[in-house]
């Protein structure tokens, strides 16, 4: 009874049971699923620090049974520009932390071959889009992080 109004749910407090909910909705979503998502434009469910982590989480994954990730080299070229537009808006997003900066420089490590393949045969300039959002990114954080203290400093 008591474990109920406290949030807890057989044993799962409420902040986990919200977690998995969150993994459980991005685990069925398509790429279009996602940049709606990361864009705010989804009703049902807002843009979190954990949603932004878990999508990159689900980018990045490498899939036990097959081998392979959740974008390929022999992928459609639609679904490889989704997946490297969604980064790019990932990026420019106010909830962005420092794991999802993380996790964006392991995407473009991981993607490397496949960004460098893709730009050079539609003559797009993707490799060099991340790297100016992903500096644009830290910066940003950067910038955040000493309002943070400074705003403490003046609150003390």
């Amino acid at each position: 009874m008591f474990g109920s109004i406290l949030g807890k749910i057989k044993g799962v407090s409420g902040e986990d049971k919200v977690h998995k909910e969150l993994v459980q909705k991005i685990a069925k979503m398509n790429l279009t699923d996602m940049k709606a998502y990361i864009s705010d434009r989804m009703p049902d469910m807002s843009v979190d620090e954990d949603g932004i982590s878990e999508i990159m989480t689900r980018l990045l994954k490498e899939d036990e049974k097959t081998s392979k990730r959740y974008i390929n080299a022999d992928d459609m070229d639609s679904k490889i520009k989704k997946g490297f537009d969604l980064v790019l808006t990932l990026l420019t997003n106010k909830k962005l932390t420092v794991l999802a900066i993380e996790q964006v420089d392991e995407f473009i490590k991981t993607y490397k071959e496949i960004i460098d393949s893709y730009d050079k045969k539609h003559k797009q300039i993707y490799g060099s889009r991340f790297k100016d959002a992903l500096g644009k990114a830290v910066d940003l954080i950067s910038l955040r992080a000493e309002l943070n203290r400074k705003s403490k400093v003046i609150g003390q």
